[in-house]
């Protein structure tokens, strides 16, 4: 699978992030690449936990209006630009080893905002606890989705950055990426991932089978998160 994410930073200049999923399933798998990585001069940058809240928004005016005072003054430009011109938001709020952010995401085609290929990205760093950052978007009007777990690690191999997770309900999880500022390269750049990803043995996650896992998981979340459980859907 093939994202572009677009973050536009202060400048308003856009950045997109080509990046394609790949199930690795078993945790030797997960221990192999890792390996992998490490021979071929991977670097890890990071490791954390993450929670991430999932949203669903009935009035994003609302939603803009009551967040909107929340927001850095330097990203309240790019938080306005992403819920007027993006389309099918997807909302979320992350805790990442105690660092809050609010995280919109908007598709910029045809595709769906939370596993998508063209997306745009808004984050900001929040003065708030995870709860209360939940409670203020509940008060604007906004409903749970799903409630998500993961741990990840991230790494650097030369331009292409690694995420490996390990997700409550999909398993081990690897994220190939590269960043660009032009989106007609997207399909160069898509090409190249998945060179790398071959060198790799690992393959991509189709679209249709993420999609499913997505949908299965919104609905029957409260049996996943926060566990060590897992499921299989072809």
């Amino acid at each position: 699978m093939m994202l572009i994410r677009g973050n536009i930073i202060q400048s308003i200049m856009s950045q997109y992030e080509i990046e394609i999923k790949s199930l690795l399933g078993s945790p030797e798998r997960a221990i192999r690449l890792k390996e992998k990585i490490g021979e071929k001069g991977g670097v890890l940058l990071n490791s954390n936990k993450q929670l991430n809240h999932y949203f669903v928004c009935s009035n994003v005016i609302k939603f803009r209006d009551v967040l909107l005072p929340h927001i850095e003054e330097s990203k309240k430009a790019l938080f306005k630009k992403i819920l007027d011109e993006g389309r099918s938001l997807s909302i979320r709020t992350r805790d990442t080893d105690g660092k809050v952010l609010l995280v919109v995401k908007a598709s910029i085609g045809d595709d769906t905002s939370s596993n998508g290929v063209s997306r745009m990205e808004f984050e900001s760093e929040m003065g708030l606890s995870l709860d209360a950052l939940d409670k203020l978007l509940l008060d604007a009007g906004l409903e749970y989705q799903a409630k998500w777990s993961r741990e990840r690690e991230e790494y650097k191999l030369g331009e292409t950055n690694i995420c490996l997770d390990k997700n409550a309900g999909y398993g081990y999880l690897a994220e190939f990426e590269k960043v660009v500022t032009d989106h007609t390269l997207a399909d160069t750049v898509k090409r190249e991932l998945l060179g790398i990803m071959h060198d790799f043995d690992v393959e991509e996650l189709p679209q249709d089978r993420l999609e499913r896992m997505f949908s299965f998981y919104n609905i029957n979340w409260r049996d996943y998160y926060g566990t060590e459980k897992i499921f299989n859907l072809e």
